[in-house]
């Protein structure tokens, strides 16, 4: 097959994130394809400033960050063997896979 995939990664938690990557390097270097990561991406960063009083106290300000976490995995000389190890696998729910053939 030949092909290069691509595999990008994103979860709001790193552990998440990490074990999912190593979980899939694992069965693709099982089937023999050659894998090239898992690349960590930049992180993005979303702070929300918000009022901690509605009526008084206007200075009082209160700061909450999300965090995007994100992996970047390459695998070249694929075989359907490796097509077909990465269907079965099974990835934790809060870890949201794209792939690009």
């Amino acid at each position: 097959m030949d092909h290069k995939i691509r595999i990008k990664l994103k979860s709001y938690d790193h552990n998440l994130v990490d074990k999912s990557a190593e979980k899939i390097v694992k069965t693709v270097k099982a089937t023999g394809a050659v894998v090239s990561g898992p690349i960590p991406l930049p992180t993005h960063k979303r702070i929300f400033t918000v009022n901690r009083s509605t009526f008084v106290n206007k200075k009082s300000r209160e700061q909450f960050q999300l965090s995007s976490f994100q992996r970047l995995i390459d695998i070249y000389s694929s075989s359907s063997k490796t097509v077909d190890a990465l269907m079965k696998l099974e990835l934790p729910s809060g870890v949201d896979v794209s792939i690009k053939v």
